[in-house]
């Protein structure tokens, strides 16, 4: 019988395993790893509210920040046999956002890019030459929003509550950058010398703020914010190569 490409999958995984005696990473040692990095937001945003030219608040309103998954990669070095410093860039994702509460009906509200470079430091709990160790780190992140879009659902829903009619103005949002700390935890394997397998989870508690601004033939005519916490869960998991 034919195999399937799952089972020849695991035929390798076995062979990998099996090959020769690992040897887990020591000081001095450099190792890359890439694979499957989510951003899963445990968010929670306020009611829309405008500022500018009046303060009136859309009752209601809010937002839901969808889960996203990218191509993540980083890097480690050993500065011991137990301590490590590990840089994480992933291939930034777009990270789309849902209407809720009375903004529910308008569906996708828009879209933007995410940027959150990361610096860890981590303990290797074990030995040097364990296959199977534990880490836990501490750092910090910075994530950065760009190419925001927003969606002419909510454009107009903006411009309807300034009592315009549909496509007579146009909104632009920033969202705005920030630093946050990075808890991590991971389990890491190693099948030979020099590949492994690793999966961690990140926690970041973060908020930020989202302000649109809304126009008309070029003029602004109307500033409003929203005040979101995202504090997302970052799970990644990942193949090693130790150099």
């Amino acid at each position: 019988m034919k195999r399937t490409t799952f089972q020849a999958g695991l035929i390798a995984a076995a062979m990998l395993v099996c090959a020769g005696s690992a040897q887990a990473q020591k000081a001095g040692d450099w190792v890359f790893g890439a694979g499957a990095l989510g951003y899963l937001p445990q968010d929670k945003t306020t009611p829309l509210r405008f500022v500018s030219p009046v303060d009136r608040e859309l009752p209601g309103s809010g937002a839901d920040v969808k889960n996203a998954v990218t191509l993540g990669m980083n890097l480690h070095y050993f500065v011991t046999d137990n301590w490590a410093v590990e840089g994480v860039l992933g291939v930034p994702p777009r990270i789309k956002l849902d209407g809720a509460g009375t903004l529910a009906p308008l569906g996708q509200l828009g879209s933007a890019r995410l940027y959150a470079p990361t610096l860890l430091g981590k303990y290797f709990f074990g030995n040097a030459d364990d296959k199977l160790r534990f880490s836990a780190g501490l750092g910090v992140t910075y994530s950065k929003f760009s190419s925001v879009r927003l969606d002419s659902g909510l454009q107009n829903a903006l411009g309807g509550a300034l009592g315009m009619p549909p496509g007579m103005s146009t909104t632009t949002a920033k969202i705005g950058s920030k630093f946050a700390p990075v808890l991590n935890v991971g389990v890491n394997y190693a099948f030979t010398k020099n590949l492994g397998m690793t999966f961690s989870v990140s926690y970041i508690p973060m908020k930020t703020k989202a302000t649109l601004t809304t126009r008309v033939g070029g003029n602004t005519v109307a500033v409003s914010q929203t005040r979101v916490r995202l504090d997302p869960i970052v799970p990644f998991l990942y193949l090693t190569y130790k150099f």
